[in-house]
Order: structure tokens, then C-alpha cells, then sequence
């Protein structure tokens, strides 16, 4: 049974971003019925050949985002000697400060050191004069955030969330195993493509624990994060004091984007900075749906609010020249409830000593991911 069927009962098919027509199978039977696919690796075989750095060798369709702060455009577009849809990412270096640059080169570079299903690759890279072209596969389903947008107002089952945030934190536990901190873990970050793989995006802020050779237990680097990021910050990175932080703070951020998902809306947003700290100083007993963590206003998921980092798929637009989705948004039950399972994964995710919140690695372990259908694992 489709996960549909517990939502409406019109049936309302769910289509992907693809232009081309899809089965009749929705994406929640890939994503619930099949969760294998949650982290199977993607074909090698079209990874070998979208390797062109010809840019005649690519036909853009239609831009379908932002990203990096609105210096990126995110197109789909085809590889036409293959006729495979890619996803292209353009930016204009002219308009990229120094720290901007920085970034870009480390989201690349990393790009192509890390090898794991649940993290997005970039398959080529090239300049174009003073642009960037950076291709990747096409994420059908584009972000989880979009998917709250589109299909989700009021967030997601906890079967979804489930079979999404699994694989986030796979992709988060690989770079964590690396030494790695990812400082950017959000619902906008989390792509989905169209045979239901999900991986994790936004590179760009990571940061590593390892210098000149030894891992460090702590890191006292604080970038200057944009407001809209914030709401998804631990505590000790709001701080900015001199106990640093490690990769227990993307844990943090694990928590919040599971609140996320299942309200449709984002906790702290639009709340003052210090406000938001002191919030979040408090750390549990908030759960994923209490109404204190929650902005009070009508603001869901602004769009303008959700495109500002550089993963592809932030902030998606639909538009009338693809059959993309335009059908009616599906409504979850307002009376939602959820399992105590999930409501301790929130609790241990949010714990403000971040010595109190689990690894990742235990994270996937959690009775929370522990249902029938991922025995098998």
C-alpha cells in the first residue's frame, strides 16, 4: 500500500522534477516500499560517461534554483551525446569574494575525495571563462525542503521521515568517520533522486578536524554564518566561545531537521539571534512539535529563505515549460502523532551538553531506524 493511502483518498500521484513522463510509481513506494534504495550506490556506468568538459556538449532545459547565496543558478539540463539529464551548477567567479572562492574550492574538492552513496558527487567540473560549470546527477525529487513546500505543509509521516533521515545521516557518519564537520545538515541539504537514493549536499561550510596530520578534538573556526543557517545551529556554535565545537554539533542539526520534517515548518526561524540562543540553551524537554521552537507568524518554508546555501535543490522552481509538479498539495492528519521512538531520537539529537548527544554512527542504531523493514541491514 502506498504511503498516499494513509493521507487522502484521492490517490493523488506524486510526480518527480524529471520533464519526461514517470511510472505510476509515486515516490513514496520508493521511498517506503523500497528503502533499499536509501542507500544503494548510484549507476557507475553514467558516472563514466558525463565526464565531457565540452560545453556544447550540454543543453541546458530550464533553471530550477539558487544556490551559494544566490551566486549559483541550478539548471537541469541534458548531456546530449548520452541524452542523460544532469543537474548543472553555474556561478560567476567575478562575483565571488575571496572567502566565497574558498568555499567553492573546498566543496569541489571534497566533492571528488569522498566516495559514499548517501553524498552527492559532482561528476565534472570545468570553467567556462569566468564561470564555473559544475555537473551532477539529476535529483528528480530535488530537496526534502522542497518536498514540505510542494507536498507537505504541515510535515511529513514518520515513515518518511524515517527512510529520509536515514540516509542523511549515513552520508553524515561517512564524513564524520573522516574527520569531518559538516556545520550545514538541513532539509534543503538532503536531495532525493528519482530512483529514491538520498544524499546529503552543502559542502561547503565543512570543516576538518584533521590539521598537519592529527585530529583535533575541537574546532574554534566560526565562520560567519547567514541568518537564515542559524535555526539550525547547536548551541555551541551560536556561542562562539572558547570551548569550540566538534561533530556533535551537526547531531544538533540532525535533531532540527528532524523537527522540521515533521512539522513543515523550521524551528527559530525569524527569531533574534540571541533569543534563539537562549532558546536553545534551554535544550530539552521541547519536542518536534512544540509550539515555543516554532516561528508564531504564517511563514512555513519561505522560499526566499531556503535557497541561500549550495546544495542543488534548495530553492526549486516549478515551472510551466517541464511537467514538474503542480498538482494539489497532499495534507498530512492535523491531529499527527508520533511514536516515542521518534520523540527520543528529537531529545537525544537536542541535548544542549553536546557530550550528551550520540554519534552518528550510534544515531543509526537508534530503535528509531530499527523498524521491520530495515532488519535486513
Amino acid at each position: 500500500m502506498s504511503l498516499l493511502d494513509c493521507f487522502c483518498t484521492s490517490r493523488t500521484q506524486v510526480e518527480s522534477l524529471r520533464p519526461e513522463k514517470q511510472s505510476e510509481t509515486s515516490i513514496h513506494q520508493y521511498l517506503v516500499d523500497e528503502p533499499t534504495l536509501s542507500w544503494l550506490p548510484p549507476s557507475t556506468r553514467a558516472s563514466e560517461v558525463i565526464c565531457s568538459t565540452n560545453v556544447s556538449h550540454y543543453e541546458l532545459q530550464v533553471e530550477i534554483g539558487r544556490g551559494f547565496d544566490n551566486l549559483t543558478s541550478v539548471h537541469l539540463a541534458r548531456h546530449t551525446p548520452t541524452g542523460t539529464l544532469v543537474t548543472i551548477k553555474i556561478t560567476n567567479l567575478e562575483n565571488c569574494n575571496e572567502e566565497r572562492l574558498k568555499s567553492l574550492q573546498k566543496a569541489v574538492i571534497l566533492s571528488h575525495f569522498f566516495q559514499h552513496p548517501n553524498i552527492t558527487t559532482y561528476w565534472t567540473v570545468f570553467t567556462v571563462g569566468s564561470w564555473l560549470w559544475v555537473i551532477s546527477p539529476f535529483m528528480a525529487y530535488g530537496s526534502a525542503s522542497q518536498l514540505l513546500r510542494t507536498y507537505f505543509p504541515e510535515g511529513m509521516s514518520e515513515t518518511l521521515i524515517r527512510n529520509i533521515l536515514f540516509g542523511a545521516v549515513r552520508g553524515l557518519n561517512y564524513l564524520h568517520q573522516n574527520g569531518c564537520i559538516h556545520r550545514n545538515f538541513k532539509a534543503s541539504h538532503i536531495l532525493i533522486s528519482g530512483d529514491g537514493l538520498v544524499t546529503l549536499s552543502g559542502l561547503s561550510h565543512l570543516h576538518s578536524l584533521i590539521k598537519h596530520g592529527q585530529r583535533h578534538r575541537a574546532v574554534y573556526d566560526f565562520p560567519q554564518f547567514s541568518t537564515s543557517v542559524q535555526p539550525w545551529l547547536s548551541p555551541e556554535l551560536l556561542r562562539q566561545d572558547l570551548h569550540g565545537y566538534n561533530v556533535k554539533s551537526d547531531i544538533y542539526s540532525v535533531g532540527i531537521t528532524a523537527c522540521e520534517l515533521a512539522s513543515g515548518k523550521v524551528p527559530f526561524q525569524n527569531m533574534h539571534s540571541t533569543q534563539m540562543l537562549l532558546q536553545k540553551l534551554k535544550g530539552p524537554p521541547y519536542s518536534p512539535l512544540d509550539i515555543n521552537i516554532f516561528p508564531q507568524s504564517e511563514s512555513r518554508m519561505k522560499s526566499s529563505q531556503s535557497g541561500v546555501d549550495s546544495g542543488i535543490g534548495e530553492s526549486v522552481l516549478v515551472s510551466s515549460g517541464t511537467h514538474t509538479i503542480n498538482s494539489d498539495r497532499l495534507h498530512t492528519p492535523s491531529s499527527k502523532t508520533f511514536s516515542p521512538a521518534f520523540f527520543s531520537l528529537v531529545q537525544l539529537c537536542l541535548q544542549q551538553d553536546p557530550e550528551k548527544r550520540p554519534s552518528a554512527s550510534s544515531l543509526l542504531s537508534h530503535v528509531f531506524f530499527k523498524q521491520p523493514y530495515f532488519e535486513f541491514l
